[in-house]
């Protein structure tokens, strides 16, 4: 993490890179795998994105859910999100409005400090704990250290290619190319 604090508006995401790419029916999102303490690669081979939720009638979860941040923060928040989730019957929008409330007013949730990008059949939102849900315009959105690399990367492909796994592909290619806290390490997940 870096020295800022991002109650004070600055942003401390470092370590990592998530894109989320929605293209007609189908949204991939997409994560490297390196953790970093410093200037020192920890794990290359994280798994920050992974499917959450309800099951569908094949038996795999519903919701795809990409992080950035610090990593038990972002596994609390993971496990919130599937209470919220249970509780309003697999409504993604819904469960993610009720969690960002919790994040943004409870005191112990307040201090979390980690981003999440989620998808369903239906929606590509960001999360963050001031309270925000945010549907990214265009069907791209980003996070973390090398997300503004990959942001852009995305939005230049997207007038040349129509699939969203292509185009997460080569965004985080490209963010690992230019990012120092990310790797090419790729863990993808559609929906």
């Amino acid at each position: 993490m870096a020295d800022t604090d991002s109650r004070r508006g600055l942003i401390p995401w470092h370590s990592t890179t998530i894109i989320g790419v929605k293209r007609g029916g189908t949204t991939v999102i997409a994560g490297d795998g390196q953790v970093s303490m410093g200037n020192t690669v920890m794990k290359p081979n994280a798994k920050k994105v992974r499917r959450i939720g309800a099951k569908d009638d094949k038996g795999v979860e519903t919701v795809v859910a990409g992080f950035a941040g610090a990593t038990a923060d972002a596994f609390t928040l993971f496990e919130r999100l599937e209470k919220k989730l249970d509780q309003y019957n697999g409504q993604l929008l819904r469960a993610a409005v009720e969690l960002t409330k919790d994040w943004r007013m409870d005191k112990y949730l307040r201090n979390l400090e980690a981003l999440m990008i989620v998808a369903d059949k239906d929606n590509l939102l960001v999360l963050t704990g001031n309270g925000d849900v945010l549907e990214p315009e265009g069907g791209i959105a980003a996070i973390g250290s090398g997300g503004n690399f990959a942001l852009a990367a995305a939005k230049a492909l997207s007038d040349y290619e129509d699939d969203p796994e292509k185009i997460a592909r080569r965004a985080m290619a490209v963010a690992a190319d230019v990012c120092v806290f990310t790797n090419g390490n790729v863990t993808i997940e559609t929906v």
